[in-house]
């Protein structure tokens, strides 16, 4: 396995849409209502709405490969593009999936270390994230990995109210 990282552009938008698409669907549609989770779809990963995330300055996206397969990705916010914590020293992980395909090869956790590297790059001092509460295979890979819960928010998918757990990783 030979892993690495590409920054997306503009020209990755279908594949981007696709990819996110897939991954979501893979992890979250048996645990929500089927019309909530076609509108949150149509909305969230709509090509105009990911278009726009990543002419974001303040946004990031990363594909990664296995030699030449693509088998994950993750979209990183710094800055004013932050859903929740707007600290200018934090970087939030707002989406981090590896296709289902390619999952148990320790590939998310070798994707949370790039990040982690990534955010020391910036000079910033902590990552944070929300996870479902009721993911607790993703809550027990990110408290693995240094991550512990400061706070929770409401996350919506279409108009199911659920409840994410704020995690966060101090890089000092």
């Amino acid at each position: 396995m030979s892993l690495t990282l590409r920054a997306c552009t503009n020209a990755d938008l279908q594949t981007l849409v696709n990819l996110s698409k897939d991954t979501f669907i893979d992890a979250f549609e048996k645990d929500n209502d089927p019309e909530d989770f076609q509108a949150y779809l149509k909305k969230a990963f709509a090509p105009n709405q990911l278009e726009k995330e990543l002419n974001d300055p303040d946004t990031f996206f990363y594909f990664v490969f296995d030699d030449n397969d693509l088998v994950g990705y993750c979209k990183l916010n710094v800055g004013a593009a932050q859903t929740d914590v707007h600290e200018k020293e934090a970087v939030e992980l707002e989406r981090i999936y590896v296709l289902a395909a390619h999952q148990g090869k320790q590939i998310g956790a070798w994707l949370l270390q790039e990040v982690i590297g990534l955010a020391k790059k910036w000079n910033k001092s902590f990552v944070w994230l929300g996870v479902w509460e009721h993911n607790p295979k993703a809550i027990r890979f990110y408290q693995r990995h240094g991550f512990t819960k400061f706070g929770e928010h409401p996350y919506y998918i279409g108009n199911d109210k659920q409840t994410d757990w704020l995690l966060r990783l101090d890089l000092q």
